[in-house]
């Protein structure tokens, strides 16, 4: 059965399970139109048309900054063998703009920004001051490239420019309990806040402010399994005609709220089918308005068309490091050329994939650099 978003669901089938973790057949077909070899990881698995195909993955700062030719030759000559670079501690959320990735590590307690087209590394929120952050989790951009960043420890949402200054804050203690994510308009106006709340409390809520003023416009459900009640929320994206859709955690499903915060329906449910969700986390929407769920026990990522129909599936549970293999995913993006980045915890890295459709040298990722790698943050 073919889905109008190009992508096949026919041929999905879930062919084993442990405890609430999923595992699933990972395609892998022989394209040489779209990678460097003749064994490229592809999804969606034959017989169905491939739509996505595996890239990259980034583990630390030097598989984007290129090593200089002294220090490769030093680790040559003294047999030090060693990786260079700052390497990623426990990611947890991720976001892009125009080819800048920008990572939060709650271990690390900074965000790291891998910039790819720049051939640049920095980080932000671990200079000491009032931008300084504590344990970084959901974060996002803004149209501007401006940094919002979900400080679980100082219940508080920091805002950072696009080249990392610290600039305010929204939000804190009196508002949050538990804070798990945060999501902004493409304009900064309206910041979505996710409190998951917890067994003893009633906090299970997303908070709205206004992105320039810091005021508290709205909140948006409450404690419960109803429609438009949430029980241990995770994450929201933002969608075309102003959607709002937030991942539902303990009720195992995502709710779908109009712009004014107005409940319109809900999709998916506790089960071991695709379609169904056993530990969804993050969330995250394509131009086309298409939904993709990262769920941490299947170990992958499901995407939907907007009103919550299945396309397809990226990703396997597996305990090996390897390409579309997850232990502890949690994060999801995707960029504006249709690139997807996820990420695990557990590993330690970003897995990049792109449309089949789109050159390894196209979209902001292929652009080359316009001057010299920058060797210090800006």
């Amino acid at each position: 059965m073919k889905q109008k978003f190009q992508y096949a669901a026919g041929a999905f089938l879930l062919v084993c399970v442990v405890g609430l973790g999923g595992c699933v057949t990972v395609a892998k077909r022989d394209l040489d139109q779209v990678g460097r070899s003749n064994r490229t990881l592809v999804f969606p698995a034959p017989p169905d048309d491939p739509r996505f195909v595996f890239e990259r993955a980034i583990r630390n700062s030097a598989d984007v900054v290129p090593e200089e030719d002294e220090s490769a030759l030093r680790r040559a000559l003294t047999g030090s063998g060693g990786v260079s670079g700052e390497a990623l501690s426990k990611p947890y959320s991720i976001a892009v703009h125009r080819g800048k990735l920008f990572v939060s590590d709650s271990v690390g307690r900074k965000v790291r920004v891998f910039d790819i087209p720049g051939r640049a590394y920095y980080t932000v929120g671990d200079d000491d001051g009032e931008g300084k952050l504590a344990k970084p989790l959901g974060i996002d951009i803004d149209g501007q490239g401006n940094l919002y960043v979900a400080d679980a420890t100082q219940k508080t949402i920091l805002v950072y420019d696009n080249s990392g200054k610290y600039l305010r804050r929204l939000g804190g203690p009196k508002f949050f309990e538990r804070l798990s994510s945060v999501t902004v308009d493409e304009v900064g106006e309206r910041v979505f806040v996710v409190d998951i709340g917890g067994v003893s409390s009633e906090k299970h809520v997303v908070r709205v402010f206004n992105g320039k003023t810091g005021a508290h416009i709205m909140d948006i459900g409450k404690r419960g399994s109803g429609d438009g009640e949430f029980n241990l929320p995770r994450d929201v994206a933002l969608g075309k005609d102003g959607r709002i859709y937030v991942v539902d955690g303990g009720n195992f499903r995502v709710q779908i709220f109009d712009r004014a915060g107005k409940y319109l329906k809900s999709f998916g449910a506790v089960g071991k089918q695709l379609g169904n969700f056993a530990r969804p986390k993050e969330i995250a929407t394509d131009r086309q308005g298409n939904v993709y769920v990262a769920d941490t026990a299947f170990g992958n990522i499901q995407i939907f068309n907007p009103d919550g129909e299945l396309l397809m599936f990226i990703g396997e549970r597996s305990e090996q490091d390897q390409p579309a293999g997850y232990m502890l995913p949690s994060g999801v993006a995707v960029d504006e050329d249709g690139r997807i980045y996820f990420v695990d915890q557990w590993f330690a890295r970003i897995d990049i994939f792109r449309p089949v459709a789109m050159k390894e040298s196209e979209g902001y990722l292929g652009r080359k650099p316009a001057a010299p790698a920058a060797k210090a943050k800006p």
